[in-house]
């Protein structure tokens, strides 16, 4: 079954507010402030803002209603998003279907997060009963223990080396260089990727994201009122997300994209071959690859072979985080979700200053988030294109 096109809505104004290591500042603090960037840079008055999607981890134990009180909203839609890194497509995706459906006009999509000495280990402590319960026990205090059993599992599977993975990270720190957004802008070679301490075998230093402060934003509202105010406008050819996928597979190598990519590209009208930029959700490495595999960039099983023969820098045969995505701008908490959303945005509609893709009109971004137990739970994707 292929879904109802997005005819009609246009994805505006791609904001961030600048990552930090640390911050004293709450996440209601950062989410108000990518809010106000986004009505700067779009000219819209707060009151004209009638629909939310809002993710953050650590606005808890508030949500998106709460934050509406902080900052003097009154929507018509609020939708609250825990999925990680998901949620900005499935904000993107919503978002669209409200403005649709006539539920709202104008629907600010944010995420943001803080970091401060203790919020991390707090998010840890308390992320699910799942992890309380069932990981905690055995001494992985976080996501990295649950990615590295993924990555041996994948690793057996079909002959990836740490050598596949750190292509992917080295990549990703050259295109950093051309990002003052990003946090590591400092080089790094493929033998200080091999040689950086581990953390989880077969995971080391430079597998693993960084924990961060900001926040990121995008206006969804119709195309024609995007036009009456001036802006430059993305369009969506397609949109998919899926939850809890293959739950009865021993060990996650595969993702929710394996089962709705072929409605994906059918409703998109154009296939993997046709974009010139992807943005995949990368906490890890290992995640990227499923990505490509599971959105039919290579057939499964084939991403070390897929990543061998490209080049993922800006100038490269296939522009993979052309932001230096989360392995070098930072994770900021539930922001990272959006980061891939955010820096396709940019690239379809040539703002992405120093870092510009030659003849972007295309960007496949793909999000993964929320790892429970021994599996990330939420997958989706989207296909953009400029006008």
């Amino acid at each position: 079954m292929i879904a109802r096109s997005y005819d009609g809505v246009a994805l505006c104004c791609p904001v961030t507010e600048p990552y930090v290591r640390r911050s004293e500042h709450g996440a209601a603090w950062f989410l108000a402030r990518v809010l106000r960037r986004l009505l700067d840079a779009s000219g819209v008055a707060k009151s004209e803002v009638d629909g939310l999607c809002a993710s953050s981890f650590t606005l808890h134990p508030d949500t998106s209603v709460a934050f509406t009180q902080y900052v003097g909203l009154s929507p018509r839609v609020v939708e609250w998003l825990p999925m990680g890194g998901a949620c900005g497509v499935i904000a993107l995706r919503r978002a669209a279907r409200a403005v649709q459906a006539g539920d709202a006009e104008i629907v600010a999509c944010i995420a943001g997060d803080t970091a401060n000495e203790t919020s991390f280990r707090h998010l840890l402590a308390n992320f699910s009963t799942f992890a309380r319960d069932a990981v905690y026990p055995y001494g992985a205090g976080g996501p990295n223990a649950s990615f590295a059993l993924i990555a041996d599992a994948y690793m057996r599977a079909t002959g990836a080396t740490r050598e596949d993975f750190g292509k992917l990270a080295v990549a990703q720190r050259a295109n950093a260089q051309r990002n003052p957004l990003a946090l590591l802008r400092n080089e790094l070679t493929m033998e200080q990727y091999l040689d950086a301490r581990p953390i989880a075998e077969p995971l080391h230093l430079f597998d693993c994201v960084m924990p961060c402060a900001g926040a990121d934003g995008f206006l969804v509202m119709s195309e024609t009122r995007a036009r009456r105010l001036g802006l430059h406008v993305v369009r969506i050819l397609g949109a998919i997300e899926r939850h809890n996928a293959f739950p009865d597979d021993p060990v996650q190598l595969r993702g929710g994209w394996d089962m709705d990519r072929d409605a994906l590209w059918m409703q998109a009208g154009i296939g993997p071959r046709d974009v010139q930029v992807v943005e995949t959700y990368d906490d890890y490495p290992i995640i990227s690859m499923l990505q490509f595999e599971g959105l039919g960039l290579c057939p499964p099983g084939a991403g070390p072979e897929f990543v061998r023969r490209n080049d993922f820098t800006v100038d490269g045969s296939l522009p993979h985080n052309t932001g230096g995505g989360q392995l070098s701008m930072g994770q900021a908490g539930a922001a990272g979700g959006y980061l891939g959303v955010v820096e396709a945005m940019r690239q379809v509609l040539h703002q992405a200053e120093g870092r510009q893709v030659a003849q972007a009109c295309h960007a496949l971004v793909s999000g993964f988030g929320m790892i429970n137990y021994d599996r990330g739970l939420c997958s989706s994707a989207a296909v953009l294109a400029r006008t």
